[in-house]
């Protein structure tokens, strides 16, 4: 059906042409609308100059000026002579913009006002607009129905570009509405039919809107490298509407934030708050606030997230948004209890602040996590009457009363006959996270000196965290969902150290890291398996008991649990250790013997907190070390105790049997080197490897060269420039002509070579949301089937790389495993800031005799 805008009066249909065309091309809508209302204030056209300033209004919005949309549309509304039609219809589009300016009550009336006037097809616009203020005052049932209604009547209305850009804007709307309810196959379809919809009209505006919401949608359905995927392009087509890309960035962030990703949702937030306070999008600011302070909270800055969580509160308060302040609440709560003593007081507010958050009935699972930390909190001030009355209200459905049952999982259960009440109260019991569940359980039996009983509710707890972390294959998100496990696993480690051997204290320990470790190395590995690989060598590892640093060794003749220094003096220790490391590295083409003389200092600081209780088990046998917390951002080879010792660094027992099972192509390995850009002597540094390597080939210092040499080489040697960020570890990279390879890169790769050589600063580093998944670049190259990864752990001077780098090679090129090649090649320049990571126990080449310190002393003839 044609438009009729064309019957109309000239000056109305040309103000109605710029309306249209503010989706498309705002700026000349906003230059079309002002020559149509000063023609029209010229003849006294009342309705053009309303139709004019609405399509001016709606140009305005889309530039990201919201204050100047308003404006528009108030002076829309006030225009002397206009029609009550035409004053409905700017009504209808203030409605959003109020919304979105931080006003939804005031929205819904003036909606109301408008409602009377409109047609019943402006009518079902309404709605669509409607829904939006709805959705944001928590009122989501009411928003879908809304949507529903809008859609029924648009579906079957005269296809004009109007009503298909309201269709179109009615699916986004509800699509949203899905989302924010945890539908996301509904979400989808309405997106997806979106995005049809305002790709076949043209409506290009919408179509990136749609766009913009996969990434949230990709994260929900534990797709991260899509979800970025979907943000680069997203990124790029809202260029130039600032409020709609901090709205997506802020959007995206709750996903990764509901996904366990802190760090990278941080850094949208960080990007989107700016653009949404310049642009006056207070609503969406306010929640963005409440995203920042989750994030800040779980980053481990109380400080900032109770500080910007009580911002939030104070603008979602004066929104009218009571639905969203307990969740504001909790994060002030959460805070104080870091920063706070524990008092009875507090107990009393931690109690209040689950009671509220439960009464809503949307944050049950929420509720149930804060009540737990309520009854921990009433132990450390010993008031156990309190803190069992709040076990008793989480575990009261785990075994029903009277019928010996014990609780299942909904969707496990046979069809309840209790009563209506009752079924209830077991909906409500069922919304308790099951690790929330196991630990109430696991306290109450430890309350009662059952401790079998507390570590069957643990074990229990672990095993379903394991069942829901084994749908997701992606490693780091693994590592992110099993957080939910992590207070359960640290209860149970503790009951280990208090009643169990040191056998007990490594199951404990490697159980976590197994619940949390990649799908392929997720498999437990008892002592016994663990002696049998380890031959002359040792397995040193540590975890952490309250504020004390333990150390779980195996050797071939006992395992045994020593405890070692205070975790702060640890940390502090490392702390100094890599700035030591930094400084030497900065001055060595400055000889300074002060700089190595501190050195020397720290790292025997650290060495004694460290390795003083295991020096005497250990003896000079190599070692496999499982570092816990700050130990993994630890330069391993600085420490006297190690230098010169073949020293792997896996992120569990498991994971280092694991690397070692891969089957060893015949004959000499495949290698691959590639060089980044602005380095002195990289190119230096890549054709002494690949002359250490008969057959040896370079490829091109661009992404996608060397995503492909990531599919046949054995060996792969990047000399480049590295760049690690610790709050986001998925866009850590290695600098490369054409951009950086990303950690993100590397997660749809299908096989990655043996041994991994990244000769770049920082490379080595990573962060560990959870023990057992340290991410960054060599977590990832592991996790996608290297044996072995070589890489930085601090800045490094590009002549020391090329030094360590060509003795590393010719090492390994004469036999030597990857890890006694790096040990000796550290050794031999003074290079300390490279690490061996993964299995590096296992040589590439027979060894042969080269005369080099550290070659083999036996041919690999067969002696005659």
């Amino acid at each position: 059906m044609r438009d009729t805008s064309e019957d109309l009066d000239p000056l109305i249909a040309a103000a109605e042409a710029a309306m249209l065309r503010s989706l498309v091309d705002p700026g000349h809508a906003m230059h079309a609308g002002g020559v149509v209302l000063a023609a029209a204030r010229r003849t006294g056209s009342s309705d053009a100059a309303a139709i004019a300033l609405r399509a001016m209004a709606l140009a305005a919005r889309e530039l990201g000026d919201l204050e100047g949309a308003e404006r528009h549309l108030r002076q829309a509304i006030a225009t002397p002579g206009a029609s009550r039609e035409r004053v409905a219809q700017a009504r209808l589009s203030l409605v959003t913009v109020r919304t979105e300016r931080g006003h939804p009550v005031q929205a819904l009336r003036v909606a109301a006002l408008a409602w009377a006037y409109l047609s019943p097809l402006d009518r079902a616009k309404l709605d669509t607009q409607r829904a939006v203020a709805l959705a944001h005052l928590g009122r989501l049932q009411e928003a879908v129905a809304a949507c529903d209604r809008a859609l029924r009547a648009l579906a079957g209305a005269p296809g004009t570009l109007d009503n298909r850009r309201f269709l179109a804007g009615g699916l986004l709307n509800r699509g949203l509405v899905h989302s924010y309810r945890g539908d996301w196959d509904a979400a989808m379809r309405d997106l997806t039919a979106c995005l049809q919809i305002s790709q076949h009209a043209g409506l290009r505006h919408l179509a990136r809107l749609s766009a913009a919401n996969l990434p949230f949608l990709a994260v929900r359905r534990g797709d991260i490298a899509e979800a970025f995927h979907h943000y680069r392009e997203a990124e790029d087509t809202l260029f130039g509407y600032p409020e709609r890309l901090a709205t997506m960035r802020a959007d995206f962030a709750g996903a990764l934030l509901a996904a366990h990703l802190p760090g990278e949702a941080r850094a949208m937030l960080n990007l989107a708050v700016p653009d949404l306070e310049t642009c006056g999008a207070r609503a969406a600011l306010a929640e963005a606030r409440l995203k920042l302070a989750q994030a800040e909270l779980l980053i481990g800055d109380p400080h900032r997230a109770r500080a910007v969580a009580e911002q939030a509160a104070g603008e979602l308060a004066a929104q009218g948004r009571t639905s969203w302040l307990p969740l504001a609440r909790e994060v002030v709560l959460r805070s104080r209890l870091a920063l706070e003593p524990v008092t009875p007081a507090l107990v009393t507010e931690l109690i209040a602040g689950a009671d509220e958050l439960e009464d809503g009935g949307a944050h049950l699972a929420g509720a149930a996590a804060l009540r737990l930390v309520a009854a921990e909190a009433a132990l450390a001030v010993d008031d156990h009457p309190t803190a069992s009355a709040q076990l008793a209200r989480l575990t009261r459905h785990a075994d029903l009363p009277g019928r010996g049952e014990r609780w299942a999982p909904a969707g496990a259960r046979l069809t309840s006959l209790a009563s209506e009440p009752q079924a209830r109260q077991l909906a409500r019991a069922s919304q308790i996270p099951v690790p929330v569940r196991q630990h109430a359980l696991a306290m109450e039996a430890a309350l009662q000196e059952d401790i079998p009983g507390a570590f069957l509710a643990v074990r229990d707890g672990l095993a379903e965290v394991s069942v829901q972390v084994e749908t997701f294959a992606d490693p780091s998100l693994r590592a992110h969902v099993a957080r939910a496990g992590e207070r359960l696993a640290a209860f149970g480690l503790g009951l280990a150290v208090r009643a169990g051997g040191p056998c007990d204290v490594f199951e404990w320990a490697e159980r976590w890291r197994a619940v949390t470790a990649p799908a392929h190395a997720c498999a437990l590995a008892d002592p016994e398996r663990v002696r049998a690989e380890l031959g002359r060598r040792a397995l040193v590892e540590f975890v952490v008991d309250g504020d004390s640093l333990l150390a779980v060794l195996i050797t071939g003749e006992r395992v045994v649990l020593r405890r070692l220094g205070a975790v702060r003096a640890v940390e502090e220790a490392i702390v100094r250790l890599r700035y030591a490391v930094r400084r030497r590295s900065e001055a060595r083409e400055r000889p300074d013997l002060r700089r190595d003389k501190d050195l020397q200092i720290v790292a025997g600081e650290l060495e004694q907190l460290v390795f003083r209780p295991l020096a005497a088990d250990l003896g000079d046998a190599p070692l496999v070390v499982v570092p816990v917390g700050a130990l993994h951002t630890l330069p391993w080879g600085a420490l006297p105790f190690l230098r010169g010792r073949p020293v792997s660094v896996a992120a569990s027992a498991a994971s280092w049997v694991r690397a070692r099972e891969g089957a060893r192509g015949a004959g000499p390995p495949s290698v691959a080197a590639a060089a980044g850009p602005a380095l002195a002597h990289a190119q230096a540094e890549v054709a002494h490897v690949l002359a250490c390597h008969p057959g040896g080939r370079e490829v091109p210092g661009r992404i996608e060269p060397v995503l492909n040499a990531l599919a046949v080489a054995d060996v792969l040697h990047l000399a480049a420039h590295g760049v690690f960020h610790a709050r986001s570890p998925l866009v850590s990279g290695i600098t490369l002509e054409d951009g950086s390879l990303m950690a993100y890169d590397l997660l749809n790769v299908t096989r990655s070579p043996e041994l991994v050589v990244l000769s770049a600063c920082n490379s080595g580093m990573s962060r560990t949301p959870m023990e057992g998944a340290p991410l960054g670049l060599p977590g990832t190259f592991l996790a996608k089937g290297s044996s072995c990864v070589i890489a930085g752990m601090v800045p490094v001077q590009d002549e020391a790389a090329r030094a360590v780098m060509s003795m590393f090679h010719e090492l390994v090129a004469a036999g030597q495993p990857p890890d006694a090649a790096l040990a000796h090649a550290s050794a031999k320049t003074g290079v300390y800031e490279f690490t061996s990571f993964g299995a590096g126990d296992r040589p590439l080449y027979q060894p042969v005799a080269t005369g080099l310190e550290g070659s083999a002393t036996q041919l690999d003839q067969e002696p005659t």
